[in-house]
């Protein structure tokens, strides 16, 4: 593996456990906080008042759900950058699937509408974003050079 593909990989990985650590800590503030307070953490370009409300018990719940998978893919692409640093090559995919399809959700129904500030929200979609392209690009150069162990 040349330097410059070490290089890449390591970046990838920081910006991975840059974002994990992100929706690590932002899964927390919503499993910790009532309804209101969750939505008000998520939807931050939304005026506080705008959101405040008797919320039904269940809508808690589903809130608290999303808290948890937050945290979890936090922990998750925390795990994979760890990995792709140590340059395993299947860590490169299982961590793009986690945080690039969290984020592509997130995307599609909560930034693009305009919920929330670029920071951390936008910011963190354009995290992801470069650290698939760093690790794919990787990925696709050695797929070039070399037979990879599972095209053997």
């Amino acid at each position: 593996m040349s330097s410059s593909h070490l290089q890449a990989l390591k970046a990838s990985a920081v910006l991975w456990v840059i974002w994990g650590l992100v929706h690590t800590f932002a899964g927390i503030i919503v499993l910790t906080s009532d309804a209101t307070g969750g939505f008000q953490a998520i939807s931050d370009a939304i005026a506080p008042e705008a959101l405040q409300a008797d919320y039904h018990v269940a809508v808690g719940g589903i809130l608290n759900q999303h808290g948890w998978n937050l945290g979890w893919f936090g922990v998750a692409t925390i795990v994979g950058a760890v990995f792709i640093w140590r340059q395993n090559i299947t860590s490169i995919w299982v961590t793009g699937m986690i945080g690039g399809l969290a984020d592509l959700g997130y995307l599609l129904f909560v930034d693009i509408p305009g919920y929330v500030n670029f920071f951390p929200g936008t910011l963190m979609t354009l995290v992801s974003g470069s650290a698939i392209i760093l690790s794919f690009w990787v990925w696709l150069n050695l797929k070039r050079t070399v037979a990879l162990p599972m095209e053997r």
